[in-house]
């Protein structure tokens, strides 16, 4: 009976350590960026999201190739161009959207619209993969969809532009999310060998249009910035939680989904 007792202390112990390791983590990434684009005035999301793609696979290089923590899943080059390729493309998106809505509208809001992905999945998969769904599954996304539209209504710092690129950033979360289970398909991913190969693509898909449409204005903020390299090493840290943050996803992604979803909900809190 004692051994029984020690044992779910123990599971329920290493759950929360999961759990606030992971919570801490998103939190401060997503408080650290919205710190960089308000109070250090660095207004550019493509700049902010290219230095959490160049961190990223730097990080799971370490843990793969040094620390060997996780085993490396080979694949081919052809595959890499086929499958990692386009979800690298929709990744891109997906954090740039995110970033844009930071600028525009506050951190409470952007996580309310995020809940919105559950409902922007199974619509893409009806409409555009014609996977048809229990009735149930329809009812439940009514209390989902209501809610975002009453935060919505209510919010005092409502901002059209910022809502839009949230919302749009859901439709990518999802469509990634669909790309990984076809395109992927054969392969026993993890998070850090995802990132690891999906990163670099979307370094090189988003480093020419940072550099052209933000490049003039990092040296007018370089320039006018009491403290620029303080600045920066911020924003490289905020690189690093980001690294940080896919590591210890892969320590929730081992539970159960109803202990996936509180996670989330309690985020959200």
């Amino acid at each position: 009976m004692e051994r029984e007792v020690n044992g779910i202390n123990g599971v329920c112990s290493d759950l929360c350590y999961r759990f606030f390791k992971w919570w801490g983590f998103n939190v401060t990434v997503i408080i650290m960026n919205k710190w960089i684009f308000q109070k250090l005035d660095f207004k550019f999301p493509l700049s902010v999201s290219c230095v959490h793609f160049i961190c990223t696979p730097i990080g799971a290089y370490i843990v793969i190739r040094v620390l060997k923590i996780k085993p490396l899943i080979v694949i081919d080059p052809e595959d890499r161009w086929k499958r990692i390729f386009p979800m690298s493309v929709v990744f891109c998106i997906n954090i740039i959207l995110g970033n844009i809505s930071l600028r525009y509208i506050p951190v409470s809001f952007m996580q309310a619209i995020k809940s919105f992905t559950p409902a922007t999945t199974v619509v893409l998969r009806w409409m555009v993969w014609r996977k048809y769904f229990d009735w149930r599954i329809w009812a439940s996304l009514v209390p989902i969809v209501g809610g975002i539209l009453l935060t919505s209504i209510t919010e005092l710092s409502f901002n059209v532009f910022g809502f839009c690129a949230a919302l749009f950033g859901c439709l990518a979360t999802s469509t990634k999310t669909i790309l990984a289970e076809s395109l992927l398909h054969g392969y026993k991913f993890d998070i850090i060998n995802t990132v690891y190969y999906m990163a670099p693509f979307a370094t090189m898909i988003l480093g020419l249009p940072a550099i052209l449409l933000e490049g003039n204005g990092i040296l007018d903020w370089f320039e006018a910035h009491p403290s620029p390299w303080s600045a920066l090493i911020i924003i490289f840290s905020s690189g690093v939680l980001a690294f940080c943050l896919n590591f210890s996803i892969q320590l929730i992604l081992h539970q159960q989904l109803c202990f996936i979803k509180l996670c989330h909900i309690l985020k959200l809190i």
